[in-house]
């Protein structure tokens, strides 16, 4: 500190000094010290102007792609079965109209039946199919294939070592039934069908004569046949026989039926449709709990019945009517036109009355 309050005056003085000169501005000399200020070697040239933007460089060409071929496939591995996987073929059907005809596409019904002779049961059902053309898978052996189309049926014998293919010929048709009266078409709820193999007319007996056959002498094909149904049969004759109503009225025709092809058959029948009537006078109210019977004209009962209005279909024809009502019997004649169905009225009077002789009827 003592050396500082020594030097203070001095430099008062001279600070003093420099105020009472005037106002000189400041200069400020650059500091040399004892050494000179480095020269650069020479002086740093301005940047050259700059000119046109450089091109860009276009990117080099991508390299063409060569197809890719696709590898080889690998062959597929065989697969072999088990050595204790029972062997199995294909057997596959189909069904022709005949040997050139049309293949059959529907109503059939495959079974395959595997032969076992010497056992009780020769051939037995392993498989069976309702498709047109069926494949089974089997295992070899001896096989009865059958198919069955409607009523047609036929079979044959295949032996299986192989993948196989069989065809059977299915020789059937097709049958279709109406009935008329003269233009008319009978309604289906009055008619009933049966038909039956052979032909009607000309069939013969064991002595070589040919006679007029009833219809128990063979069993039916098919009964009850409604109109306008489809019958499948195999190829053949046929005789059907047609029953209009409850009465006497049937009609035997004669039909023959072609493979692959459909039969249109119309009955015609000469009938007509008879109510009976009781009165005690014409257009008068019919009389309850009356039995009736329908006759020929010989005597032949044709059918019995009760009530106030029965109804029956008769064959053209004359017929009698006996009526029976309270003790007391009464009759009269008439006759049916084909195609004209009407009333048939009897009257309770006593010129009517039948006989005791008369009432009775032929059994």
């Amino acid at each position: 500190m003592t050396r500082f309050h020594g030097l203070r005056g001095p430099l008062a003085g001279l600070l003093a000094l420099l105020l009472s000169a005037g106002a000189v501005p400041a200069q400020f000399t650059q500091f040399q010290g004892p050494n000179p200020p480095p020269v650069p070697p020479a002086n740093i040239p301005n940047p050259p102007e700059p000119q046109a933007p450089p091109t860009p460089l276009a990117p080099p060409p991508a390299p063409q792609q060569q197809p890719q071929t696709p590898p080889p496939p690998r062959p597929a591995a065989k697969e072999n079965p088990p050595s204790n996987a029972p062997l199995r073929y294909a057997l596959t059907l189909a069904a022709r109209y005949s040997a050139e005809g049309q293949n059959v596409n529907r109503a059939l019904y495959w079974r395959i039946f595997v032969e076992r002779p010497g056992t009780a049961q020769p051939l037995f059902l392993v498989s069976e199919s309702k498709d047109a053309q069926p494949t089974f898978s089997l295992p070899p052996g001896r096989y009865v294939v059958h198919v069955a189309y409607g009523l047609a049926s036929f079979a044959q014998r295949v032996t299986l070592t192989e993948n196989t293919r069989e065809t059977l010929i299915v020789a059937a048709g097709g049958l279709r039934l109406t009935g008329r009266v003269g233009e008319a078409v009978i309604p289906a709820a009055k008619l009933r069908y049966d038909v039956y193999e052979g032909n009607f007319l000309q069939r013969a007996t064991n002595d070589g004569k040919k006679k007029r056959a009833s219809r128990n002498d063979r069993p039916a094909v098919i009964r009850g046949v409604v109109p306008g149904d489809l019958v499948l049969l195999p190829a053949g004759n046929y005789y059907v026989q047609s029953t209009y109503g409850e009465g006497n009225s049937t009609i035997t025709a004669d039909v023959r039926i072609e493979a692959g092809r459909l039969t249109d058959a119309t009955v015609h029948h000469r009938a007509a449709q008879i109510t009976l009537r009781l009165v005690h006078a014409s257009g008068g109210e019919a009389l309850a709990n009356t039995s009736w019977s329908v006759l020929t004209p010989g005597g032949d009962s044709i059918k019995e019945f009760i009530g106030a209005f029965p109804s029956i279909v008769l064959a053209d024809g004359e017929y009698v009517a006996v009526a029976r009502h309270d003790g007391k019997t009464y009759q009269a004649n008439f006759k049916v036109v084909a195609g004209r169905d009407r009333e048939v009225e009897v009257l309770a009077r006593p010129e009517n009355a039948a006989t005791t002789q008369q009432s009775q009827t032929k059994r």
